[in-house]
């Protein structure tokens, strides 16, 4: 595949996962709004799935999870029991988990620093930010004020905010978690951000040095 083709998933699983960060505030009100939000976490789902076939060995894990996840958002959906859209996000977290580690594994060993391994760097971090919000979300789903919201309850935008802030380990306390193994569960995502910059500069710097060594 031509270096400027091989870049592209990377781009458009960026591009998605922006979309449903800046677009899920204004989405998650009503029904239709809801339905549409729900429509696009699966874009981010597909795009990684695709990134995820060009590396070996993950393409059949990541496959597995999108279609569980994809079955039980459907039948909560239609039944909308807790147990059921607490599945949704359980394989929901399992996946972005899955993909984060799959691309980490790509990302660990470049043989030269491109475009693709920077856009790579950048969609592991906010994919740690979806694989800590589906957590949430799972907590909240089954246990209603694990996770206090100053202004209520603001919907699934608000967990992700709330786990976006708490990788960036910037913690605003407009959102807090009250039940004790979320508070773990916030504090483990908190360290995980900071060792992920920490570990992603050391290894891309360390490939780049490599690299112009061999010129």
């Amino acid at each position: 595949m031509p270096p400027k083709y091989r870049k592209r998933p990377d781009l458009l699983l960026l591009l998605s996962l922006l979309l449903i960060i800046l677009t899920g505030p204004e989405l998650d009100h009503g029904k239709i709004r809801q339905l549409l939000l729900a429509a696009l976490m699966f874009v981010p789902v597909v795009l990684a799935s695709v990134r995820l076939s060009e590396i070996k060995g993950w393409v059949w894990p990541s496959i597995l999870l999108a279609l569980g996840s994809l079955v039980f958002s459907i039948a909560s959906g239609i039944s909308r029991t807790p147990a059921l859209h607490a599945t949704k996000w359980v394989f929901l977290a399992a996946f972005f988990a899955v993909s984060v580690v799959g691309l980490f594994s790509h990302l660990r060993n470049p043989s030269a620093v491109t475009e693709e391994h920077l856009y790579t760097a950048v969609n592991i971090y906010l994919l740690l930010g979806m694989t800590w919000f589906a957590l949430y979300s799972t907590f909240d789903t089954l246990r209603p004020g694990s996770i206090f919201h100053a202004k209520g309850n603001g919907g699934d935008s608000e967990l992700l905010y709330f786990s976006l802030v708490t990788l960036a380990t910037i913690g605003y306390g407009d959102v807090v978690p009250v039940h004790p193994e979320v508070r773990i569960l916030a504090a483990l995502e908190g360290i995980t951000g900071v060792l992920y910059i920490a570990i992603t500069v050391a290894l891309l710097v360390s490939s780049f040095r490599r690299q112009n060594n061999y010129r």
